[in-house]
């Protein structure tokens, strides 16, 4: 199939089998290598990007979900205002350690608060939800969502 969509604010052709995984096609095709292969099942969060503002495990959708679509992966959102505020939150609280993680909890926390500029902590925790972290114990990452929060 021709897909078409648009990723990190460059519109994208691609040929590609109707079944392909949007992780795959990021990884892969576009190296754009921030979303993280992890459980590959959508339940750890490592592959987190934005679909249309949504904060969405890239392993479970297909190519033929994504026509007409918006991406925005780790990459693109580097210079978003919001996303600075969640990147010095997570540094300034140790709050990520061997980064495989950080992608989709940066990204996801992006979304929220772009959703909700005045989330409580509560809604930010729950935001994070799909998202899991084998490094930091929590404590870090708590304390930056104190900091994020409204």
């Amino acid at each position: 199939m021709t897909l078409q969509f648009t990723v990190n604010g460059c519109e994208q052709v691609l040929e590609v089998s109707p079944t392909r995984r949007l992780l795959d096609i990021l990884r892969l095709d576009l190296n754009l290598t921030g979303p993280k292969e992890g459980c590959s099942i959508g339940r750890c969060g490592a592959c987190s990007v934005l679909i249309d503002g949504e904060s969405v495990p890239a392993c479970l959708l297909l190519s033929c979900q994504l026509q007409g679509r918006t991406v925005e992966t780790i990459e693109g959102l580097r210079d978003e205002p919001v996303f600075e505020r969640v990147a010095a939150s997570l540094v300034s609280a140790g709050a990520l350690q061997c980064g495989y993680c950080t992608p989709g909890i940066a990204s996801t926390l992006t979304a929220a608060l772009r959703n909700n500029p005045e989330a409580t902590a509560s809604e930010l925790e729950q935001a994070l939800h799909g998202n899991l972290c084998r490094c930091t114990g929590y404590s870090g990452l708590r304390q930056a969502i104190a900091e994020l929060a409204g």
